[in-house]
């Protein structure tokens, strides 16, 4: 992040705005709909900007080159000249006295910056690319801008009205959210932003006054997918959104956590190979528990909570807290780790069946069946297979499947991260063992991964350094 967006109170405070051409005038609009005092420093000043300051209280117009005194007592400083001298003259002197400074169309200069600003007053959406692209974020604007109801700012300023009334009411975070959704999600904000006040302010006089029910909690596990975020479901997008408590694994990509609603609390419960953060029966216990609490509890696995994801193990312990609880699906590391690698899963000229298994199995279980996942014809996804790669290569060589088999490591799959190791069930173990390997990776097996060279499409950032290729 270049600049950190913030929104500043200008209200009755001293601005700068040196310059008195169209620029100018188009950055003294937005400071006056703002409420900023303007001092104008100019020798030449167009006639709409004159008739804009004629009309704000406390407004001065100084008609001469800007005097390093012109900073006295101002909050924020604008350079608009048609000069690079001048406005890097102002710039310095605004650094030097700690003053936010903005140079119009010279990042360099900057301390901070005008954004694209769509103003549904009380309600403002800023727009930025930190200067490199003003073309791009016009667009973004005018995209959003189509998106914004008209009278949303109306909406915001009923609801910031109760603001007070509803704090004194609810006591308790959990009621004072419930309260808020129901009123943006439901008929109030359906008849605000129709025009209908009167009636939307009766339905929340309503709701506040109303007994408030004891909320009942909830458990999604959904799929985070394994690592872009682009391929979350609508529907896990909005559990994240929603969620009051967040459980999420090691899998979650930083990308994909992004998108949680900032106020939720997070809790981490990631697993490493015998390394459990948190062990499972106290995972199922805080799930539990937190529901009976009346939370909205988002279980976020990497991946499908179904596919290795122990999803199954948590929802029994609901179930038998008979607590509510539902699953959102997410794409399984096989679907999109092959995928971003370029490796059909599935080809009528190479295979016709797919199997997923776990490299890691739990202390105890019985082995893999070696002979079946040998058979040819058929794409082998191994998870969780890092550590015992060579093992399983041996295995399947030593149970008929040929050693000039095709395989492949794909490491932080479908992430910016990606690298995929390919080679044989022969020669692959001593590959990924000459080169620095981190967890996540999936293996695939098969005469499909053969097809990457030509299918490939997906870009890794670490191509800009070298192929991410074996």
């Amino acid at each position: 992040m270049d600049y950190l967006p913030l929104s500043f109170d200008l209200r009755r405070q001293r601005v700068l705005l040196a310059g008195g051409g169209g620029v100018a005038l188009r950055k003294a609009r937005w400071l006056v709909r703002a409420g900023a005092r303007l001092r104008v420093v100019a020798p030449v000043v167009e006639a709409e900007l004159e008739a804009l300051l004629d009309g704000v209280e406390g407004a001065e117009l100084l008609r001469r080159e800007y005097r390093e005194g012109d900073l006295e007592g101002v909050v924020l400083a604008v350079a608009a000249t048609s000069d690079d001298g001048v406005n890097a003259e102002v710039a310095r002197a605004a650094r030097r006295d700690r003053i936010p400074v903005n140079a119009v169309d010279q990042p360099s200069l900057c301390t901070v910056i005008f954004p694209a600003i769509i103003d549904r007053s009380p309600v403002t959406v800023a727009i930025s690319s930190g200067g490199s692209s003003p073309l791009l974020v016009r667009r973004l604007k005018a995209r959003i801008d189509r998106e914004l109801p008209a009278r949303l700012g109306e909406l915001a300023a009923l609801l910031r009205r109760y603001r007070d009334a509803v704090g004194q009411r609810l006591t308790e975070s959990s009621q004072r959210l419930r309260f808020w959704e129901r009123a943006v999600d439901g008929d109030i904000a359906d008849h605000a932003l129709a025009g209908r006040l009167a009636r939307a302010e009766a339905l929340l006089q309503q709701a506040l006054e109303q007994p408030v029910a004891a909320s009942r909690g909830e458990v999604a596990l959904v799929g985070a997918g394994p690592g872009d975020p682009e391929l979350l479901t609508l529907k896990a997008l909005r559990w994240m959104q929603n969620a009051d408590v967040v459980l999420y694994d090691r899998l979650v990509s930083p990308e994909v956590l992004a998108l949680v609603r900032q106020d939720a609390e997070r809790i981490y419960v990631g697993k490493a190979c015998s390394q459990h953060t948190v062990p499972q029966g106290e995972i199922n216990a805080l799930l539990v528990d937190l529901a009976r609490r009346g939370m909205r509890v988002l279980r976020l696995k990497g991946g499908d909570p179904f596919i290795f994801g122990r999803g199954g193990e948590e929802l029994e312990e609901l179930a038998a807290a008979g607590l509510p609880f539902q699953v959102v699906p997410g794409i399984t590391a096989a679907s999109g780790c092959a995928s971003y690698a370029g490796i059909p899963l599935t080809h009528r000229d190479h295979a016709h069946s797919v199997r997923l298994v776990s490299g890691h199995l739990r202390e105890g279980s019985e082995p893999l069946p070696w002979a079946e996942l040998a058979v040819p014809g058929q794409t082998l996804v191994v998870y969780m297979s890092l550590r015992g790669l060579p093992e399983i290569c041996r295995q399947l060589i030593a149970h008929g499947r040929s050693p000039a088999t095709p395989a492949a490591l794909v490491e932080r799959g479908t992430t910016r991260a990606q690298r995929v190791l390919a080679g044989s069930l022969a020669d692959l173990p001593d590959r990924v063992a000459a080169t620095e390997v981190k967890a996540p990776t999936l293996l695939i097996i098969g005469e499909v991964v053969a097809l990457r060279e030509r299918l490939s499409w997906f870009e890794a950032a670490g191509d800009e350094a070298g192929d991410n290729s074996f």
